[in-house]
């Protein structure tokens, strides 16, 4: 199967794609989905994950953030419905804000605020499954909905601004990791590698209804710090500020509808998976 990446790299990065070069069957044009993308021949899957994807990022690009995932999101199952192709939506965890219902089911309608900061990126994602809804109810697109929780792996940006890259970055350099509030807020973290199998999971037996893909394995933000410099070796201290607004109190996926319909679960624990990314940070720093 050959594979056809787009990026405008407005967060990516070219050197990403070195192990790529050569591959026949891998294909790159920097373009940006919400300019529409026309492609020729036969296309069996469109995978719409095009957006910034952590508070620096969609802080910095707000409104481009907010057409990604609705004029882009457009623009892809348009393509999808053109090549009679299967589309998948990269949602997210965010799309049940600061949830009152925990850990959180595909049932949950979420508690977000449309206005605060960070409803640029939520109620982007939010619409953008809307959207696919209305694609397949009226178009009848073959669609997947996978709502992606907490991820982290190789070649994730040093200046990402989320917490694992946040932290390694620092305990690595030796400098104080940054903790917002107290630290009690909790994060699930799934290694790459385990989201790509939901992926592929979601593509071959997934139906139309959105799907949390994560690792219920809970740890709260300050265990998280803690791990990474004794994982690192470091000498680093906690420095606690002040906690952001909106920031999700706790984030855990209830992945029984993974389990049930993908037959899909995490493999990699917390610690391995730490361990095979803070291995990447050191060879970039």
């Amino acid at each position: 199967m050959r594979v056809l990446a787009l990026d405008n790299f407005i967060t990516g990065s070219p050197q990403n794609l070195e192990p790529l070069q050569g591959n026949p069957e891998f294909e790159f044009r920097q373009a940006d989905v919400n300019h529409g993308v026309f492609i020729g021949g036969d296309v069996r899957y469109v995978l719409h994950f095009a957006s910034p994807a952590s508070p620096p990022q969609y802080d910095a690009n707000p409104i481009h953030t907010l057409k990604v995932g609705t004029i882009g999101t457009m623009n892809m199952l348009g393509l999808a419905r053109a090549k009679n192709a299967t589309f998948l939506l990269a949602s997210t965890s965010e799309v049940y804000g600061d949830p009152l219902v925990h850990p959180q089911p595909e049932s949950y309608w979420g508690n977000v605020n449309p206005i605060g900061p960070r409803g640029c990126y939520d109620e982007a994602k939010r619409c953008a499954e809307a959207y696919a809804m209305a694609y397949r109810r009226m178009h009848q697109v073959d669609t997947r909905i996978i709502r992606i929780f907490n991820t982290h792996g190789p070649r994730m940006q040093v200046q990402d601004g989320r917490a694992v890259p946040n932290f390694m970055a620092q305990a690595i350099r030796g400098e104080p990791l940054t903790v917002y509030g107290d630290g009690s807020q909790t994060r699930s973290l799934c290694y790459v590698s385990d989201l790509v199998r939901g992926v592929i999971a979601a593509l071959e037996r997934g139906d139309e209804q959105p799907v949390n893909l994560g690792n219920p394995e809970e740890v709260t933000v300050l265990e998280l710090a803690e791990t990474i410099i004794r994982l690192a070796g470091s000498k680093s201290r906690i420095d606690h500020r002040e906690l952001p607004v909106d920031d999700p109190k706790q984030r855990r996926p209830d992945i029984t509808r993974a389990r049930k319909l993908l037959g899909w679960q995490p493999e990699v624990g917390l610690e391995d998976g730490l361990r095979r990314t803070l291995e990447y940070f050191r060879s970039v720093l």
